[in-house]
């Protein structure tokens, strides 16, 4: 315990200079890559983010992204203080975001404010840099087409990891990548739009204004129903959302045909980080191409 307050004061001076001192310190937020600190401070309430990865710039890449979110749409995106490295740990410090009920039109916002991000477009698919998903790499090679920047930078990377983590055998490895020429055509042309890129319910938090606001993002430009079919993954939002982000920014017809492709991304992901237990859903897509 003592080892972790002088952690958070050396943070702290670090971000506001020696006058700042830690009145107190709570953990919020315990997951299996990062935790979530809340410190009191003569400057105010921030949220301390804090894990052990060896990839050394993991929170630096989440500082970057929640600053593109933060000009590219109106909902409300935390502000950050600072990041760094402490020690074993890597840190990113942000305002802290208190949390109270949703107001009635939460979801109405929150659906026109991702369409309001995703009309922030520019010419190719990817970022000018790579960066994290979780605690798993992300490649961003900027790429023409979306085809080939899905197959190559998002599906045959966790694939392959899958493979040589021994979570998936060969034959299940070689069904996979068999569905890649058959996804030609699938997909509508559409301009790379900014993507949250870990659009599920955790991510989006209610504010003190009853609004909703973006954390833990994964950023870069990609095919915008990325973020809706991934949004549906887990439970999925409130029928008002959807109903909001179409009336705001149409999707092309088909999209429920479509989504469990792009979710294809996802499952890897968590495949990757916490096994077997995601190989069915996998399955199930798989199964639509035989």
């Amino acid at each position: 315990m003592h080892e972790q307050q002088e952690l958070y004061e050396h943070i702290i001076f670090e971000n506001f200079g020696p006058k700042s001192k830690l009145k107190d310190a709570s953990l919020i937020a315990a997951g299996s890559h990062n935790q979530g600190i809340r410190l009191e401070t003569q400057e105010g309430s921030f949220f301390l983010k804090i894990n052990f990865d060896h990839e050394r710039d993991i929170l630096k890449k989440e500082a970057a992204g929640l600053a593109l979110l933060r000009n590219s749409t109106f909902l409300q995106v935390p502000n950050v203080v600072g990041f760094g490295r402490v020690g074993d740990y890597n840190y990113l410090l942000m305002e802290f975001i208190q949390k109270r009920r949703q107001n009635s039109n939460y979801w109405e916002n929150l659906g026109i404010g991702l369409a309001h991000l995703h009309l922030t477009q520019q010419s190719q698919f990817g970022l000018e840099e790579d960066n994290f998903i979780a605690s798993l790499n992300q490649r961003n090679l900027p790429t023409d087409k979306w085809l080939d920047f899905f197959v190559e930078y998002r599906l045959e990377p966790l694939i392959g990891k899958a493979y040589f983590d021994r979570l998936v055998p060969l034959d299940f490895l070689k069904r996979f990548q068999e569905i890649y020429p058959k996804l030609n055509g699938i997909f509508p042309e559409e301009n790379p739009a900014l993507l949250h890129g870990d659009l599920w319910s955790g991510n989006v938090i209610c504010n003190e204004d009853g609004q909703p606001a973006l954390i833990d993002p994964a950023v870069y430009f990609g095919h915008r129903e990325m973020d809706l079919a991934f949004s549906r993954l887990f439970g999925g939002f409130d029928q008002e959302f959807y109903e909001a982000y179409e009336s705001a920014f149409p999707l092309a017809p088909g999209f429920e045909s479509r989504m469990g492709i792009y979710n294809l991304y996802p499952l890897l992901v968590h495949l990757n980080l916490f096994g077997s237990a995601y190989l069915p859903g996998i399955e199930r897509i798989l199964k639509r191409f035989e």
